[in-house]
């Protein structure tokens, strides 16, 4: 090979080594349940996070005059808080950019701590009880409506519109869904609304007849569910079983899915619940039914409530990187505080303790087995 020959070829060679050395590769982390009762709100929620890193890789962000490449580092927390602050100590060793995940808030309130001690930011699209963001950590954001407005929301709805003058409570004794029953039955009481019984279960549990029989005796007008679709789904069919097929059935965005309708297929009660989601309805978000068309297409059947709302977490999080330009938290976390940023769910911008300046609900039921926002 002559001399001109070989410093071409070295030319090449060094060429690509700078170009390869320009290139950083930056992790995004989240973590969610990905095995047990409520794997498919974890399965879709991840799958957000991996559809926004999709589109991200797509588009050749450069930050600091190097191409980046986002990974994604997913845990399984089992919405179980041991196993998830486990998972969140986990993604601070793997030295993850930000997390956007946990869909549990008994699991995202004891890791919240454990991100803001290894400084790495925080966004959850789904835990919603506000002991969340009470202690005020800079780096812990909330994108999705807490319990205060979902509780207010659900009880304004019982008392005002339905008029309903007696209801039953129970939680599962979960950060979210004691959390949210105690709103509800703070703020229906406050209207006049008669809590005609206080019962508790967990979020393990599939046989509630015990618990209903001692609710039916008192005839309640509605029973209120602090909890999860897979207590609310067997709890639905045992209501049928006991005939209080009349009796209206309220929960949170926990028990506001599509699994839902599975769990409850066919029984009638399913057309009795009212349940309320931290967020607007896909078809009034700012760009909610492209992208559900887009997310169907890729994954098809994965889809629950909250995988837009951690696409948007994740998008929101790069974006803080460009306009900082760096990938360091320490360097990016100030512009994530000022974040403006048209998502897919929402114009997203917080106040000074990390939740949204302006909370969206929606109330929905089931109509022909289908989900469907009230007044739509």
């Amino acid at each position: 090979m002559d001399k001109s020959i070989k410093a071409a070829v070295a030319l090449v060679v060094a060429g690509m080594a700078v170009a390869a050395s320009a290139q950083e590769v930056v992790k995004i982390g989240t973590m969610s349940p990905l095995s047990g009762p409520q794997a498919h709100y974890g399965k879709d929620n991840v799958t957000g996070v991996r559809f926004a890193v999709e589109d991200l890789n797509t588009q050749g962000v450069t930050i600091g005059g190097k191409k980046i490449k986002f990974e994604v580092v997913a845990e399984d927390d089992a919405a179980d808080p041991k196993q998830g602050t486990a998972a969140a100590q986990k993604l601070c060793d793997d030295k993850v950019a930000a997390v956007a995940g946990i869909l549990n808030s008994g699991v995202a309130i004891p890791s919240s701590k454990i991100f803001n001690d290894c400084g790495v930011p925080f966004i959850t699209g789904a835990a919603t009880n506000p002991e969340l963001t009470r202690p005020g950590y800079p780096g812990v954001f909330r994108i999705i409506a807490n319990d205060n407005a979902l509780g207010a929301a659900l009880a304004g709805y019982a008392a005002d519109t339905l008029k309903l003058k007696n209801v039953a409570v129970i939680d599962d004794r979960t950060a979210y869904g004691q959390g949210l029953a105690n709103v509800f039955k703070k703020d229906a009481g406050a209207k006049g609304v008669n809590i005609v019984a206080s019962e508790f279960t967990n979020d393990k549990a599939t046989d509630f007849m015990a618990i209903l029989t001692s609710i039916k005796a008192k005839k309640p007008d509605a029973i209120f569910y602090g909890g999860m679709d897979a207590q609310a789904g067997p709890m639905l069919r045992q209501m049928v079983q006991l005939g209080m097929t009349n009796v209206k059935f309220f929960g949170g965005d926990g028990i506001c899915t599509a699994e839902l309708a599975k769990l409850a297929t066919g029984t009638k009660t399913l057309g009795n619940v009212v349940c309320a989601d931290g967020g607007a309805s896909l078809a009034k978000m700012p760009g909610g039914t492209e992208w559900k068309k887009r997310y169907d297409a890729k994954n098809p059947g994965v889809f629950q409530v909250y995988s837009p709302y951690f696409y948007d977490a994740t998008m929101l999080i790069v974006d803080a990187m460009k306009r900082a330009d760096s990938t360091d938290p320490k360097k990016y976390l100030p512009e994530l505080r000022k974040s403006e940023y048209n998502g897919v769910t929402a114009k997203i911008a917080f106040q000074e303790n990390g939740e949204l300046k302006v909370p969206l609900y929606t109330l929905s039921h089931y109509i022909d087995g289908k989900k469907t926002p009230i007044g739509e």
